[in-house]
């Protein structure tokens, strides 16, 4: 085959990875909403309406908060064949990411704020059978960090500042994921570009309007009278954004 030949075959392959990662919308509810004592019924209620749980790890460092850890998403993945999300907004992530794909974490996700060389824990979670994921936090810009993404296999980009679930969205935010959603675009990477927080009914259709195609919703699925109907609904309205889109 010539090298054109080569060239044109690759780019057609990236091109249909790239359309493949984007055709499904995930919604991936935030256990940070759920009950605490009663997590294994949290996922049990949204199972089968959802694509992933959203498992929020805090260390009261990196983040003023204290939440779950190992032990909790070991349990978790004991308990629930729902693929987990863990959001890990903790220092050293270097040290601490690699456990958690080896606890059998889907998706491992590390804010760009507490590390030196995000490529390096990529590379490493990759290795121990996970999704790397990087976070960028509200007040971070995503423009430091574009030509590293064909390393990940999702960007998180916070729509409040992260430590506290509850918080209000910041329609202002969603420059990021325009910016790299373009990027992504116009590169052809297989990236999912995730929001998380204040997502909810109002505020879905524009995060999916601006790129965001993985959606982390905490209050509108938890507190929802029917959790797994909610998630549903959020889906609904996600795709019919993305397609006119």
């Amino acid at each position: 085959m010539s090298g054109l030949r080569r060239g044109f075959a690759t780019y057609t392959v990236r091109v249909a990875q790239f359309q493949a990662a984007q055709a499904d919308t995930v919604i991936a509810p935030s256990l940070l909403a759920a009950d605490f004592a009663r997590l294994a019924e949290a996922a049990e209620a949204v199972d089968g309406a959802v694509d992933w749980l959203h498992v929020d790890v805090m260390d009261n460092h990196f983040v003023p908060n204290l939440t779950l850890g190992p032990p909790v998403v070991k349990a978790l993945k004991a308990a629930t064949a729902i693929p987990l999300d863990c959001h890990l907004m903790i220092e050293d992530p270097a040290r601490w990411a690699v456990g958690y794909a080896e606890l059998g974490a889907y998706n491992v996700t590390f804010h760009a704020e507490a590390c030196d060389d995000p490529v390096a824990v990529a590379k490493d979670l990759r290795a121990a059978g996970s999704k790397a994921g990087l976070a960028i936090d509200r007040d971070t810009p995503v423009e430091d960090y574009l030509e590293i993404l064909p390393e990940f296999d999702m960007l998180l980009i916070m729509t409040i500042k992260a430590g506290f679930g509850g918080q209000s969205f910041i329609p202002e935010l969603l420059d990021k994921v325009r910016t790299a959603r373009t990027h992504a675009s116009s590169g052809h990477l297989d990236l999912r570009i995730e929001v998380d927080g204040g997502i909810a009914d109002d505020t879905i259709a524009a995060a999916a309007e601006a790129g965001a195609d993985a959606f982390v919703a905490g209050t509108a699925v938890y507190g929802a009278a029917d959790p797994a109907d909610a998630a549903r609904r959020l889906r609904a309205r996600a795709d019919a954004a993305r397609s006119s889109a």
